[in-house]
């Protein structure tokens, strides 16, 4: 390998090993982010007894303390001199907040529920932060940090359906079955995390930053770029959160499928799998903006097709599944590998880069946002479906859980394809 007189050698290319290593640890965190969303509020309400305004009360409470303190633990990422030592410090805490999360207690269950949500919440955000941005510094090009994102998120959506499934497989009944699915989840964590840690590389040449952290946290907001992206990030997020909200009232209500909810959400899923190598191969050849431009627009097909669909359309919505999963693939890896390459921009010339220990600070405040689109995809859709007169289980009116379903969230993924496209290129990176 040459050297030049001014640049240093760059680092070879990740096996593929240590891709899949890295990456592995997406699929525990995932499985932990699923049964809070899911199934917690019915465990509570059915095995507690706890009052759905109280549920949903201290829900949201935590969920907003929770973003709001996804900035602050970035930063102190960037501060410690491993991010792996964060990781392996919120692991436990992760595993015990499960186990407690996922077995209400007969009384206190309203303090049992919030001390186990932040204790779960904190964990799995101090280890998400630190994995993103472990896994920005690890790549030393554009198609190596994309690569190592997709890993991340492929792994990730393993966990997903893993989350999903598991809990029906092991008992019919739901506390019986999160409850084996909380014992199991720890050695689950053990086995990949162990995985992660010990058979990933170390990022190499990192210093510790030391500036101010609020600093930092404001620095990096005044980022023009990282703003660009993130406004095109919130609005394809809402686009993509909204019919995710709304999906089992349409399939119940629309399709009259009720029983066919658990395949079309697999189906889903399965596909933004299948589909991740096709995205990484575009991104390669023709850019990250313009991969995930050409997903949003069969995002935009797949929805306007479902727009037309009625009771027994099972086949045409499953087609709407399979392409909407593989769009899915894309939103989860070319967003987060353009802002790999923000957080690690080089500076003119080949000398220090001064992004690179910053990159826990840019996903901090990307999972921030990323948390608020779910909380403000929900607060949209359920008021709106009020407004135009819905009420789930009535087969009667959909036309306008239709229109907030599939038509909504084309005005947000139009703006979102309008400024990527106008953006495009100081959103792309390294190319």
């Amino acid at each position: 390998m040459s050297r030049s007189p001014d640049c240093a050698v760059l680092p070879a290319a990740l096996p593929r090993s240590a891709l899949l290593a890295y990456g592995a640890l997406g699929l525990p965190l995932a499985m932990a982010a699923l049964p809070v969303y899911v199934y917690v509020p019915r465990l509570y309400a059915e095995a507690a007894g706890m009052s759905l305004s109280l549920l949903g009360a201290l829900l949201l409470g935590a969920r907003l303390l929770d973003a709001g303190i996804d900035p602050l633990l970035g930063a102190w990422s960037d501060r410690s001199r491993r991010r792996q030592r964060l990781i392996l410090f919120a692991l436990p805490g992760l595993a015990i907040g499960m186990l407690a999360l996922l077995h209400p207690p007969s009384t206190a269950a309203p303090l049992w529920l919030l001390a186990s949500l932040l204790l779960t919440y904190f964990a799995f955000s101090l280890a998400s932060v630190a994995h993103q941005a472990w896994g920005a510094e690890l790549g030393s090009n554009t198609a190596e940090r994309t690569r190592l994102t997709a890993s991340r998120e492929g792994f990730g959506l393993l966990g997903v359906i893993v989350a999903a499934a598991l809990p029906g497989l092991l008992s019919s009944d739901l506390a019986q079955g999160l409850s084996g699915f909380a014992r199991l989840f720890p050695l689950l964590l053990l086995m990949l995390a162990s995985w992660t840690l010990l058979a990933t590389p170390a990022a190499g040449g990192r210093t510790p930053l030391r500036a101010s952290l609020l600093g930092d946290l404001g620095s990096v907001l005044g980022d023009r770029r990282f703003r660009q992206l993130l406004l095109v990030f919130v609005l394809n997020g809402i686009a993509a959160a909204l019919p995710a909200t709304l999906v089992l009232f349409f399939v119940a209500d629309v399709l009259q499928a009720d029983a066919w909810s658990g395949a079309f959400l697999a189906l889903y899923f399965a596909s933004a799998v299948a589909f991740l190598p096709l995205w990484v191969g575009l991104a390669r050849r023709f850019g990250r903006v313009r991969s995930w431009l050409l997903s949003m627009l069969v995002a935009v097909a797949s929805f306007v097709w479902a727009a037309g669909l009625g009771a027994g359309d099972l086949w045409p919505f499953a087609l709407v599944c399979l392409l909407s999963g593989a769009a899915l693939g894309a939103d989860l890896t070319m967003p987060p590998a353009l802002l790999a390459d923000m957080s690690e921009q080089p500076s003119q010339g080949c000398g220090e880069r001064p992004g690179r220990a910053r990159a826990g600070a840019y996903f901090g405040w990307w999972n921030l946002v990323a948390k608020l689109n779910l909380a403000l995809a929900a607060g949209l859709s359920l008021p709106l479906l009020d407004l135009v007169g819905y009420r789930p289980g009535t087969a009667g009116d959909t036309v306008g859980l239709v229109a907030v379903y599939c038509l909504l969230p084309l005005a947000f993924k139009g703006g979102a394809a309008l400024l990527a496209w106008r953006w495009r290129d100081s959103l792309e990176m390294g190319r």
